[in-house]
């Protein structure tokens, strides 16, 4: 109870069969096909189309440290005591 059987299907497809034709049951079921088909297409294409940005660790010159050994912080960058 409250569930489709394989008759219910079947009886639901002798139905569509007879209302619709059996040549616009397949062509129905053929556009729709042709359509996830270009669909998917359209997906894959999308990926590759589109250029990839470099990636900017590899792309950068590293930094050189700074050869001031002297070097302090600035009086604003001290933390307040």
């Amino acid at each position: 109870m409250g569930g489709f059987s394989i008759w219910h299907l079947l009886l639901l497809a002798v139905v569509a069969m007879v209302f619709l034709g059996k040549g616009r049951l397949s062509e129905f079921m053929g556009d729709a096909g042709k359509g996830l088909r270009s669909f998917k297409k359209g997906l894959t294409d999308d990926d590759d189309a589109a250029p990839r940005p470099p990636q900017r660790l590899q792309a950068q010159q590293p930094l050189e440290p700074n050869p001031d050994h002297n070097l302090q912080p600035m009086k604003d960058d001290q933390p307040h005591v």
